[in-house]
């Protein structure tokens, strides 16, 4: 039942009214170059388009080689820190009969571009970036919610694309861009398949002495600029902004939420202030004697969430 802590800033629907706004302004500019690997039955290309601030974005594009039908199209977001991975990985959905598309997020290991000029402080994580910045919409996490937006909008664009079939996947952070993607896009997400989500309630990691590992950088904030606790009121409100409990209750897809009861990198509590506001058909699976780690059985349960009533 618990329902989150950390505060909603006041501005928060003018906040991402204009963000949306912005991104709808862009145009992607879609780039497809055919990649140097040999997928039997499957097209594989890196895909580039134009996002918030003008970056530019690169997403893994892997689908049936068969055009004459429409397919539906799976988003995958990777873990924090790192990238998109291999085209291979993309050929189990793909082998299904889904386009797939996974994003490398802006200025991680990927080849995605962060080209947003902060003023401020930079911490050794990225919840942090763009925090002292007098500028909000230069927080780093606003920019790769709306990159996920724009994602959709290329989906959305493809030819063989089933506009009516578009999912979302990840986990960890992945997870937590599954969420904000379902939450920004509206109804064009049907379905969500979030793995304990980061982003979520950072005043209940912070309260849980948890600001470790993925949260260091509030924890290294905090201790730097704002050591007493009279002083923080303005930290938890401004990371309100890109806080997924805020989100989540603008979510029409079906979600599929797992995460272990064992989790101290995203802890279980502050993803259930999230998952707790989700008003659309929902259901979590509880791991638990698991951690932030692979969780038994999941891909098989996730395939079957997804292909259930997908195809004919």
């Amino acid at each position: 039942e618990y329902r989150g802590i950390n505060p909603r800033p006041r501005d928060f629907d003018r906040f991402w009214a204009e963000g949306l706004a912005e991104i709808k302004s862009i145009e992607p500019e879609t780039a497809f170059v055919k990649a140097a690997v040999d997928l039997n039955g499957l097209d594989a290309e890196n895909v580039y388009f134009t996002s918030a601030k003008g970056s530019r974005i690169r997403a893994l594009y892997v689908a049936p080689k068969d055009r004459t039908k429409k397919y539906p199209v799976m988003l995958l977001f990777h873990g924090y820190g790192g990238n998109s991975g291999s085209f291979f990985d993309k050929a189990a959905f793909a082998g299904q009969g889904y386009i797939v598309l996974a994003m490398d997020c802006r200025g991680q290991r990927g080849l995605s571009d962060n080209g947003v000029s902060v003023k401020g402080t930079e911490q050794t994580g990225l919840i942090m970036r763009g925090f002292d910045d007098p500028d909000p919409t230069n927080l780093y996490f606003r920019n790769v919610f709306l990159d996920t937006v724009q994602l959709v909008k290329v989906a959305k664009s493809l030819p063989h694309a089933d506009p009516g079939r578009i999912y979302a996947h990840g986990g960890s952070q992945g997870g937590a861009l599954t969420v904000a993607c379902a939450a920004l896009c509206g109804g064009d997400i049907k379905k969500a398949g979030a793995v304990f989500p980061f982003l979520c309630d950072y005043q209940r990691v912070w309260a849980m002495d948890l600001a470790e590992h993925a949260y260091c950088d509030i924890k290294d904030y905090l201790r730097a600029y704002a050591p007493f606790e009279g002083k923080q009121a303005h930290v938890w409100e401004k990371l309100g902004y890109i806080d997924l409990q805020h989100l989540a209750d603008r979510i029409s897809a079906e979600v599929l939420w797992a995460t272990g009861l064992m989790d101290n990198i995203c802890p279980p509590s502050s993803q259930f202030a999230a998952y707790n506001k989700i008003k659309a058909k929902k259901e979590m699976l509880l791991y638990t004697n698991h951690g932030h780690e692979g969780l038994p059985d999941l891909a098989d349960l996730m395939s079957g969430f997804f292909n259930a009533g997908t195809f004919q």
